[in-house]
Formats: structure tokens, C-alpha cells, sequence
């Protein structure tokens, strides 16, 4: 099973909007894939129009089993278990447990049947990021075409290190640092690339050419769509189409074997697609 972690210290860099896109599209590769929002403001919740019973966050304090948090056939072949507010209160309520930083860990062990889960993150190295990279093996860091966006993410390959350091054998690789709304044609963009081209940690893991800026994607995301399925012919279902095929190439280099390397069938479910943006 492969555990992929969707973080970025920086808010507004397009964690949540990837993080649905990985697992949707590996989902679409007939996988199973379960999507953990370990992120409070529960944005995952709010873009799929999920309506849980039970939570993340009863998930992380034992109040409620994992089977009972999961809300099944999100899309075919994928699942969630989303956050609310009520998350903000976590790391008080988690403060005195034992080894809390590895309870999602713990709680995820024995999740059979899943090809792969993917955690969305909160913008913050707190308790809950924490047991998210305690969990994952691989790593996404969204990058948005803007400075504290980078510093952003090398705050969190400055976390990254740290759990490291202090668990050396648990593995946790960078797979991508994933440039988001990208305009080739703006300056700002152009010198956001260049210093994470130029960047010596993340120079090697930075994907291009990313994902383009795209107002199709903000019309999908409001109405509770992947872009496959509101606008499959715009770029950034090309862009996310190009990540996921990368991401199932690297699986595949893993020994995975659950995608195959076929592009994702780009078909809206409901309604015509909207021209490319």
C-alpha cells in the first residue's frame, strides 16, 4: 500500500484541490484509495459535499473505529474520512496520549484493502502534520508561484528532516514539489520556477511543468467535481492527468502494481464540458 502525504507549510498553495486529484485519479486507474483530510478546516469535506457521521478527529482520540469514520464510494473506487473544526482542539485534547505523534499511524496499520491513501495536510507543522509524516512514505509539496509559498515548502522539507532525524526508520521520500497555478507568461512565475529549479533540496523533485493557472479548476472544485469530470479537455485535467501518470510510473518502479500506465479516461459525469480555460 502505498501512503502519500500532501503538505505544505504555506495555506493557499493548492494542497486540498491535489490531494483529491491523487487520489481520484489513482482511484480512476482502478485502484482503491482511501482520502484522510487531517486538516481541520475540512476542505475536503466542503469540495467532495461530504456529510460524515463520524470524523478524523474521532478517529485520532478513539472515539470512534476506523470503519466507522470512513465514508465509503466517494467516487468508484474511493473513499474518505473527513475533518471538521471540531480538529482544532486536537492537539490540547491529544497533548498528554502516548507517543501521540504516531496515532494515525497506528490507527491506519491494519487498513487493508486500499492500493493507497492519501493524506491531505494542515499549513501548519503541528500534532497533526506530524502524524501525517509519520504515516506517509511519500510526500507532494504544492508550490504555489509566489515566494512565501516557497519558503513555505522549505520549511516543511526543514520538518521533513527533523522526522527523520528523530524516527531514521520510518521511510518518508519526496516524490514531487508540484508547481500550482502556473502562468509561464508572468514574471512572478517564471522566478518562483527558477529558485525551485535552483533550490539544492528541492531543485531534483520540482515536476513540471506543474499545474497551469485554470479557472476551470476553482468551477469544479465549487461544484463539488474533480476536473475529469467538470472540464476534462481544460489544462489542468491535462496537468493533473501528466501527475498521475507519474506518480503511477514511480509506483510501478516501487513494485506497485495496482495502476496501469493508461491515461485517465478525461469523461465529464453529468453535463458537457466547458472549453479549455
Amino acid at each position: 500500500m502505498r501512503k502519500l502525504a500532501v503538505v505544505n507549510m504555506k495555506g493557499g498553495v493548492g494542497k486540498t484541490t491535489t490531494a483529491i486529484h491523487i487520489a481520484a485519479g489513482l482511484a480512476s486507474r482502478g485502484g482503491r484509495v482511501l482520502l484522510v483530510d487531517a486538516d481541520p478546516q475540512g476542505n475536503v469535506g466542503h469540495t467532495l459535499n461530504l456529510h460524515p457521521s463520524h470524523t478524523f478527529e474521532e478517529l485520532m482520540t478513539g472515539e470512534a473505529s476506523r470503519d466507522a469514520v470512513v465514508i465509503r464510494g466517494v467516487r468508484q473506487g474511493l473513499d474518505a474520512i473527513a475533518s471538521t473544526p471540531a480538529g482544532f482542539s486536537l492537539e490540547r485534547r491529544l497533548a498528554g496520549e502516548t507517543q501521540r505523534e504516531t496515532i494515525l499511524a497506528r490507527q491506519l496499520r491494519d487498513a487493508t484493502g486500499y492500493d493507497a491513501v492519501v493524506v491531505d495536510c494542515s499549513p501548519a507543522m503541528n500534532l497533526l502534520t506530524y502524524n501525517a509524516l509519520l504515516f506517509a512514505e511519500e510526500l507532494v509539496i504544492p508550490v504555489s508561484m509566489d515566494l512565501m509559498a516557497v519558503i513555505g515548502a522549505r520549511q516543511t522539507l526543514s520538518g521533513v528532516l527533523q522526522v527523520r532525524e528523530l524516527w531514521p526508520e520510518r521511510p518518508l521520500n519526496v516524490l514531487a514539489v508540484l508547481p500550482t497555478f502556473v502562468h509561464s507568461g508572468t514574471h512572478g512565475s517564471r522566478a518562483a520556477l527558477e529558485v525551485l529549479e535552483h533550490d539544492p533540496a528541492m531543485g531534483v523533485h520540482v515536476f513540471r511543468p506543474g499545474i497551469r493557472q485554470c479557472i476551470d479548476l476553482n468551477y469544479a472544485m465549487a461544484s463539488h467535481q474533480t476536473i475529469w469530470e467538470y472540464a476534462p479537455r481544460s489544462r489542468a485535467a491535462e496537468d493533473y492527468t501528466e501527475l498521475i501518470d507519474f506518480i503511477a510510473y514511480s509506483g510501478s518502479s516501487r513494485g506497485e502494481h495496482y495502476v496501469s500506465h493508461e491515461r485517465i479516461i478525461t469523461r465529464p459525469i453529468g453535463g458537457a464540458a466547458s472549453s479549455p480555460a
